[in-house]
């Protein structure tokens, strides 16, 4: 079992930064991909941007490409999700993901992660 706790969410305004960082502990904690996904009042959960288990390799949906980073540190045991430039379409409950077993390239489809956190709010302003 992975247990993932997201931090970093809050109020900002548009045009704003926000760094979200997401804890992991547990056994095989580091080992396998992970990303972000996001879901706002009324909507479905949607994929924001994936890392593989090497660090090598990110992927982002195309409305936050140039925006938001995805890294890790698995020293630290971290996933964060740095956010520039945010919008009020940003505005969501964002969570983390850690897959459990090395898959297939299908990044941005929720069914392959196995562990999800508890989420942290980002609101931004206009």
């Amino acid at each position: 079992q992975v247990q993932l706790v997201e931090s970093g969410g809050g109020f900002v305004q548009a045009g704003g930064s926000l760094r979200l960082a997401c804890t992991a502990s547990g056994h095989n904690a580091n080992t396998y991909a992970k990303g972000w996904f996001r879901q706002a009042p009324g909507k479905e959960r949607e994929f924001v941007a994936a890392i593989t288990w090497s660090g090598r390799n990110t992927y982002y949906t195309d409305s936050v490409k140039g925006r938001f980073t995805i890294s890790r540190d698995d020293a630290m045991s971290t996933l964060y999700l740095q956010m520039n430039n945010l919008t009020t379409e940003d505005t969501a409950t964002y969570y983390c993901t850690s897959r459990a077993r090395h898959q297939g390239s299908d990044y941005d489809d929720a069914s392959t992660y196995a562990y999800w956190g508890q989420g942290t709010q980002v609101t931004v302003s206009s």
